[in-house]
């Protein structure tokens, strides 16, 4: 199955290279390309249903519509898709407004395309929100400070089912708030990739998050970090 996808980018250039990329992987569809949030989402009301996007990479630096922007009024018209930030920048600033816009991770460009893509892939498959490594600490000292709130208050269930996590899932856990990827997790845990993602999303499930910047906001709520 092909994760059909948008790339949004006001270089030509990183449009192609990215969507070059993409396609080498074998599992991505492109189905919209555009050069800034205005124009993606004026391409997003004419676009057949059936080439919606699965997920839209987003860049934050645009003209006429920044990225910021073009996700809070995306993720309102199209709650299906999920905006994932690629960008060179790492600042706090603009990852606090990303997320708060409704941004489902957080990439860096200078990561490898292999990574990339795994890690979209990845996504797709568990439903796990990618952050790159050092994005994933930046987040959780945002909630250290207070300036970002990823969760509802707890409730009783996910209270009750956050201890009931095995000190494997406990393990797991903090190396996902490191920003391993599964295939390093698997390396460090002597597991496979497939293990590692099934311990996550069975954490997931647990806590009743959809994203690593969730899982992390809690774990440290809970004093896990």
């Amino acid at each position: 199955m092909l994760i059909k996808t948008a790339i949004i980018d006001d270089k030509a250039s990183n449009r192609n290279i990215l969507k070059d990329k993409l396609l080498r992987h074998g599992h991505f569809e492109i189905t919209l390309t555009a050069e800034d949030g205005k124009d993606f989402l004026e391409k997003m009301k004419i676009l057949p249903a059936d080439k919606l996007p699965d997920v839209a990479l987003m860049d934050l630096e645009m003209p006429n519509m920044d990225g910021v922007d073009a996700i809070a009024a995306g993720s309102s018209f199209f709650p299906s898709v999920k905006f994932v930030v690629l960008t060179i920048f790492d600042d706090e600033d603009k990852i606090f407004k990303a997320i708060k816009a409704g941004a489902f991770g957080y990439l860096l460009k200078d990561e490898s395309a292999e990574n990339i893509t795994d890690t979209l892939w990845q996504m797709h498959e568990s439903g796990v929100g990618p952050l790159s490594p050092g994005i994933a600490h930046k987040i959780l000292q945002l909630v250290q400070n207070n300036e970002l709130t990823l969760v509802r208050k707890t409730n009783s269930s996910n209270e009750k089912f956050f201890f009931d996590l095995t000190e494997r899932e406990r393990e797991i856990l903090q190396l996902l708030v490191d920003g391993l990827s599964y295939k390093e997790i698997g390396t460090r845990l002597n597991i496979s990739a497939n293990t590692a993602k099934k311990h996550v999303i069975n954490i997931y499930n647990k806590l009743h998050v959809n994203s690593r910047a969730q899982a992390l906001h809690l774990a440290y709520e809970k004093g896990l970090l």
